[in-house]
């Protein structure tokens, strides 16, 4: 009977003697290649392939770990690290069940309780909740990272300690539109994340100082290792919201044509320019040059439209649009009107 078992054990043995070797050149030891790239063993003396889909157990990526002082070989880590939260996030996660023994739940509390990290928790609540307003009125990813990258500046400095939470998350979302291109003004974002206007203004100015003290900084460093940077390089050098800016969104949502968006925003350049409606918020500018152009060029929306698009009163742009109607001599151009593309009569009498 043990002779029976040992044949039996001796039946699945691994053969470490078996080496393969080429059947064309029978060298010894064989010149086997492994092109990984197309996953075929190969002969290196003749070219014959021996064998094929040859799994590729080298790294992901080149590494220097051996030139690191800290040793850290990135291959084979899991996800890449996301530069949004602090540490290494390569801790293992226990699962919560195991099939009902409840041995698995109290490990997975011992852990949640051995690394309870309430910088990090502070920053993900922070990060859903400026996904959860961006989402919410469709702006593009870009403006979602951004606003993200600004809380964490703030987050690790440690800066505007006693300020809500939510002014700041609202703060960080109006620079971020103003950077990427899509502004939004202090009623908009009022109403997105119900801080009042006033407390987002002071926050904005205040945010405003910082982050750009923190890009000077790291342009500062930048410059020391070598690196050439432009004067005036940063996100927050750019101007303030002006009506030209809002055009786009508010004719889009008021289904004017291309050409009309392009009068427009010409119309609120030159008033601009020549001073006609100092004084006057970049939105009431829009509205009322939107009211303007639109009965110039046939496609007449009312001041009630316009209201419930940009967000003043029907009254503010008629008082806008009568200031821009006395000067309709100067303001109005000539490529405009030509061959029948508008009619300055179809204007409304102020």
């Amino acid at each position: 009977m043990p002779t029976a078992v040992s044949a039996k054990q001796k039946e699945y043995e691994q053969n470490l003697a078996v080496t393969v070797i080429c059947r064309e050149c029978k060298e010894v030891p064989a010149n086997i290649v492994e092109e990984f790239s197309s996953g075929d063993m190969v002969c290196g003396s003749c070219g014959l392939v021996l064998g094929d889909r040859v799994v590729d157990t080298r790294s992901e990526w080149r590494t220097f770990s051996n030139d690191d002082q800290g040793n850290d070989d990135p291959s084979r880590v899991g996800d890449a690290a996301n530069p949004l939260l602090n540490g290494a996030q390569l801790e293992t996660m226990i699962s919560y069940s195991d099939g009902g023994s409840g041995r698995s739940r109290e490990l997975h509390r011992a852990q949640s309780k051995a690394n309870n990290d309430k910088s990090a928790k502070t920053l993900l609540a922070a990060y859903k909740e400026i996904g959860a307003f961006c989402e919410s009125t469709s702006l593009p990813k870009n403006v979602i990272d951004t606003a993200k990258c600004f809380f964490k500046d703030v987050e690790d400095a440690k800066a505007f300690k006693g300020k809500p939470q939510e002014a700041i998350i609202a703060g960080c979302i109006f620079i971020a539109c103003r950077q990427c291109a899509v502004p939004r003004t202090f009623k908009e974002i009022y109403a997105l994340t119900k801080v009042p206007k006033k407390e987002i203004g002071r926050i904005f100015k205040q945010l405003e100082k910082f982050l750009s003290l923190q890009i000077q900084r790291k342009a500062d460093v930048q410059r020391e290792n070598g690196y050439h940077v432009e004067d005036n390089e940063g996100p927050l050098f750019k101007p303030s919201t002006n009506a030209q800016d809002l055009m786009n969104r508010f004719c889009n949502s008021l289904n004017l044509s291309h050409a009309t968006v392009i009068a427009c925003q010409q119309l609120a350049e030159d008033a601009n320019a020549a001073g006609t409606l100092a004084g006057r918020s970049p939105i009431s500018t829009a509205a009322a040059c939107i009211f303007m152009i639109s009965h110039l060029r046939r496609e007449p929306r009312t001041a009630k439209e316009i209201s419930n698009v940009a967000g003043v009163s029907d009254g503010t742009i008629r008082n806008a649009y009568k200031q821009l109607y006395s000067n309709r001599d100067k303001l109005i151009r000539p490529t405009w009107i030509e061959n029948g593309k508008g009619d300055v009569s179809l204007l409304p009498t102020a």
